[in-house]
């Protein structure tokens, strides 16, 4: 039977608790800590029953606590082939190059269009990803595609699992958490890798924003982009271990500045039946509306709790400042990611970013800079990071990871 942490119990096996005598806390990161363990140690996971152990339940020995880390050790990126300048833009709506570069730093974007779809991309990226790691898709334990955009209303995940030709059906499912998706991605391929004994673990970011943004709105259709981008986590001895920490929150109070939500069809025909009781039903078809944003708002939230959580997620690790080699925050505004590392006192050159030739990608901006940062040898083996992706929700998350 399932107790209370989730985990699956044989009623005539004493409880596991009773039997193991190694202290366990819960650390500010969220994750199972032993204080007979290294401070890195974020998670155990229990081993199986020693191999030379009586066949009697009642006789079993005491598992074995084994400390298990995880570490991102591949990534890939991949990006529309329509490119849309702020000139083209300048076309459609009442704006410039200036005014946009000046107010956000985006020059370019990418818009899905023609045979583009948000799986196809996701599978390219996915595909670098798992090239660089060297790692077969036969041996990917769990697909995690974070999106909010994704082509079929019950998620793409098992699609892109398909796609690649992981041939063993491992789990694949969607994470919906807008902007804060990727980090929320790596924090539950570290709790599937610690707690559950997956191996190998690909993350996926991936929107396609363009679809639901209105066009003759000058303040939204500057900024969004449609990107892919993926990293494969795998599971390592805890020596190794690569994400040290994690500060993760949502406050749906926030809701109000930024959000595209379900609004029925205006042009269905009659459904009422002359005022009965089933006057509601059957319901109108429903749709998205375009994105709604109150930019002042989202800036002053982002500039806010972002440096905060990375605080805190340094905190956490264990870790000054200081340790970090590079910043990367999701990719929304230029002036939100410079205000951040003014308030984190991170140099300029240490900071991260794409965003000119991309604009907001949602999902898919940290892993779409950490890919173009990686092959271009900015990032090396051994780098330590500090990310974070906030937005729609409201959510925002930080992760202190290191790079392979």
């Amino acid at each position: 039977m399932a107790n209370a942490s989730g985990f699956f119990t044989h009623p005539s096996i004493p409880n596991l608790r009773s039997r193991i005598h190694v202290p366990i806390r819960v650390s500010g990161s969220g994750f199972c800590v032993s204080s007979r363990f290294s401070k890195r140690v974020l998670c155990s996971s229990v081993s199986s029953i020693d191999k030379h152990a009586s066949s009697s339940p009642s006789e079993y020995q005491r598992p074995r606590l084994v400390p298990s880390g995880c570490k991102l050790i591949g990534c890939g990126s991949a990006v529309p082939s329509l490119l849309i300048s702020n000139d083209d833009l300048a076309k459609i709506v009442d704006t410039n190059d200036e005014w946009i570069a000046t107010r956000t730093g985006i020059r370019n974007r990418r818009v899905v269009s023609g045979k583009d779809s948000l799986v196809g991309l996701a599978v390219e990226a996915a595909t670098k990803a798992l090239e660089m790691a060297e790692v077969v898709p036969e041996d990917i334990d769990l697909v995690l595609m974070c999106t909010s955009t994704p082509d079929d209303l019950f998620g793409a995940a098992p699609q892109i699992q398909k796609a690649l030709g992981c041939t063993k059906n491992p789990l694949a499912y969607d994470i919906t958490a807008a902007c804060s998706g990727f980090v929320l991605g790596l924090v539950s391929a570290a709790c599937h890798i610690r707690g559950g004994g997956f191996k190998n673990v690909l993350v996926i970011g991936a929107d396609s924003l363009s679809r639901f943004v209105d066009w003759t709105d000058r303040g939204t259709c500057i900024l969004f982009g449609d990107a892919a981008g993926a990293v494969v986590v795998q599971a390592c001895d805890i020596e190794d271990d690569g994400l040290f920490s994690f500060d993760v929150h949502s406050d749906g109070d926030g809701r109000r500045h930024l959000n595209a939500s379900v609004k029925e069809s205006q042009n269905d025909g009659e459904s009422s039946s002359n005022g009965s009781v089933f006057g509601d039903f059957p319901p109108k078809q429903s749709s998205y509306s375009c994105i709604q944003m109150n930019g002042k708002e989202v800036f002053r939230f982002a500039v806010k709790c972002v440096p905060q959580s990375i605080e805190s997620a340094l905190q956490k690790a264990g870790l000054p400042a200081s340790a970090i080699d590079w910043l990367l925050l999701h990719q929304a505004n230029q002036r939100i990611i410079d205000s951040v590392a003014t308030r984190l006192h991170f140099p300029p050159e240490r900071v991260i970013s794409n965003l000119a030739n991309y604009g907001n990608t949602s999902a898919a901006s940290i892993p779409l800079a950490l890919d173009e940062a990686v092959r271009s040898g900015k990032v090396k083996p051994g780098h330590t990071i500090a990310t974070s992706g906030f937005g729609a929700g409201l959510t925002w998350g930080s992760a202190i990871v290191r790079w392979r």
